[in-house]
């Protein structure tokens, strides 16, 4: 990609309204853009970064369920059958309040929040016997919420990208062996994404589905917007919702604050109930389908990323998550060379945002820190002077002189 072709560029002036770091770096680097309160538009560097997190997802998810797409229009009628329209608060309804969202043909609709009222009868049809289970499907898209509060950048919003994915068993005990293997699949998304280390399964309220803990993934974040009581000696994590009598000891606990990345929990026979859905077990008796749900927040993950990889220069991103590999910055008089390189370092598959503007050298360096890839390639006078292109990796002050003939493989 190259800057001179873009229709959006990184601007020095942060948004008036923001509040948090991944707000104010991700408008300033053009990755997204505000079009109202918790309603963003992902530019060309915002997209790339996006699709590289759900590709991560996607997949550790194709390795236990199947991908399908979901409407986001919703038949209301599903909703008033497991008696959630009316207990839903960040149900998306049209005004006046608690109405659906009608057509001119005055049917109605929800704008989907969650799809356990569409999936749920998706797979009754086509899985009726306990030899078609356990399965498990899931999707990556879309989804809408009357969040009361959409502040926090893209980690608060009222339009989101998530992964949202359901499982469906036998039994309690198949559930819970599924709900297992779902946790390890978490881990090593968030690990994959650099996460890894700050990211602490949590135990958290059950909700309406259960009287066991939930698990949320929290991502230890300066800025983040939940209370963690981390047990020193078990290594357990707990929300302050469900904290223990004794988390006031400093001793025995550490509290930090921390951003929920996802969360998994178990659904029990709530929604087969609801939809009927019964499974022939092997002695032929009609029993109900057991189900867990497990959600991902990846447009969510791009603002945590940012609050957790930046200085005051700008976003410093993971190697797996970077809109590109490298920044590569010529000036007039270098930028056939530069075009050169250019070429060959795409022929080799890497990812290259050249800078090609007649800029200064002072704003284009500027842009590369705030933009946050983690190589920067200078083709200037000087570099070629010394035998090549100045190499350096975000983040870090030292830079070398690499050869042209080498950048490729430096980079591959």
């Amino acid at each position: 990609m190259k800057m001179s072709q873009l229709a959006f560029a990184p601007t020095k002036i942060p948004p008036k309204e923001a509040e948090t770091v991944n707000h104010r770096l991700l408008v300033q680097g053009a990755f997204v853009d505000q079009v109202m309160a918790g309603v963003y538009t992902f530019l060309p560097f915002g997209l790339r970064v996006l699709a590289k997190i759900e590709n991560i997802v996607r997949e550790e998810m194709d390795k236990i369920g199947n991908e399908i797409l979901m409407p986001t229009l919703e038949p209301v009628e599903n909703w008033k059958q497991t008696g959630r329209f009316e207990k839903v608060d960040v149900l998306m309804k049209a005004v006046p309040a608690n109405q659906a969202a009608k057509d001119k043909h005055d049917a109605e609709y929800v704008i989907g929040p969650t799809h356990e009222e569409i999936v749920t009868p998706l797979v009754k049809k086509f899985n009726f016997s306990y030899k078609n289970l356990p399965r498990a499907v899931y999707q990556i898209q879309t989804k809408f919420r009357n969040e009361p509060r959409a502040k926090g950048g893209i980690m608060r919003t009222r339009e989101f990208r998530m992964k949202d994915m359901y499982s469906f068993h036998t039994d309690e005990a198949d559930l819970k062996r599924f709900y297992e293997v779902a946790k390890d699949a978490y881990v090593t998304i968030y690990r994959r994404m650099g996460l890894g280390n700050d990211t602490y399964i949590t135990l958290a309220s059950g909700g309406d589905f259960t009287k066991d803990y939930s698990h949320e993934f929290q991502t230890r974040c300066e800025n983040g917007e939940d209370t963690i009581y981390l047990n020193k000696e078990t290594g357990i994590a707990y929300n302050k919702e469900v904290m223990p009598e004794d988390a006031s000891n400093k001793d025995k606990y550490e509290e930090f604050r921390a951003s929920e990345v996802g969360n998994i929990f178990t659904l029990g026979t709530k929604f087969a109930d609801d939809f009927d859905y019964r499974y022939a077990a092997a002695d032929g008796e009609q029993r109900p389908v057991w189900m867990g749900c497990y959600g991902i927040g990846t447009s969510r993950l791009v603002g945590v990323i940012v609050e957790k990889f930046n200085d005051e220069r700008g976003i410093i991103w993971p190697d797996t998550v970077a809109p590109f590999k490298v920044s590569l910055i010529s000036f007039e008089t270098t930028h056939e060379k530069a075009k050169d390189i250019y070429g060959s370092l795409v022929a080799a598959g890497v990812e290259v945002l050249w800078d090609d503007r007649d800029l200064s050298a002072g704003v284009k360096f500027a842009d590369a820190d705030l933009i946050g890839n983690p190589y920067r390639l200078i083709v200037s006078e000087k570099s070629l002077s010394g035998g090549g292109g100045e190499l350096k990796r975000r983040g870090e002050e030292k830079s070398e002189i690499i050869p042209l003939d080498e950048i490729g493989k430096r980079l591959a």
